[in-house]
């Protein structure tokens, strides 16, 4: 059977049979060599986490200090413990504390137990505030609030300053590149492999862990020496995440 050629065609039918298989050959022979080096590239990656903990000391003391008072009714109570806070809030604020805020407010029932029976014999009102102050004048400072009116010491932590957090945690992200680097020489050197190129950086927030509160304690009524308040160091913590080709 003889095939025509197409209608418009200038070329003989038989030589169009002829190229075809040949041009869909050297198609091929570029493509295919093509898609294999782009999935070479995108499975020969090696993946690696670093990390990077910078110690830094503390500078500062947060505390948590509150007015509890107990009475009758409520109206009493609740106006004996603003009294109070006022007093020890304006003294806060003389002494220029740093972040003074109010945390908590609260009026409960005080219930009482004869028989099985629940009875209400009172009031319960409690507030409380949190600020920050250089370490070195928390002791003093704490034995004073006591004075202007505060009765509970709920809480205290010491971190270091917003600009050496700051340091710290540039400081500890080059320590984790550092880390991830070296780790990934490891590898290749023990597979005989050779590192081409970073193809994708993954940098997890560096953070300062929430200082741990200690110190629960009701606040004594009277005190001749000033109350011991010692810092420490506050850790900063990064991590990045390298992928490199090989």
């Amino acid at each position: 059977m003889t095939r025509s050629a197409l209608p418009g065609s200038q070329f003989p039918s038989v030589n169009l049979w002829k190229i075809l298989p040949l041009a869909m050959l050297v198609c091929a022979t570029f493509v295919l060599p093509a898609f294999a080096q782009e999935k070479d590239k995108l499975w020969r990656t090696l993946s690696v986490s670093g990390r990077g903990v910078e110690a830094i000391p503390t500078t500062l003391a947060q505390v948590s200090l509150g007015v509890e008072i107990q009475g009758k009714t409520a109206q009493e109570v609740q106006q004996e413990a603003a009294r109070r806070s006022s007093a020890v809030v304006a003294f806060l604020k003389s002494k220029n504390v740093e972040k003074l805020q109010t945390t908590g407010i609260r009026l409960n029932p005080v219930y009482s137990y004869t028989n099985n029976v629940q009875q209400i014999t009172g009031y319960a009102a409690n507030n409380t505030v949190s600020f920050r102050i250089p370490t070195e004048q928390a002791g003093t400072l704490l034995d004073d609030a006591v004075k202007a009116g505060a009765t509970q010491i709920n809480g205290i932590s010491f971190v270091a300053n917003d600009e050496a957090i700051a340091a710290a945690q540039k400081q500890a992200l080059k320590e984790a590149t550092q880390d991830a680097r070296q780790q990934a020489d490891a590898v290749f050197s023990a597979l005989g492999f050779k590192s081409k190129e970073i193809v994708s950086i993954q940098v997890n927030n560096a953070t300062a862990p929430p200082p741990p509160m200690f110190l629960r304690a009701e606040a004594a009524k009277s005190a001749d020496a000033s109350t011991p308040v010692i810092g420490g160091e506050q850790q900063v913590e990064a991590s990045v995440t390298l992928q490199i080709s090989y």
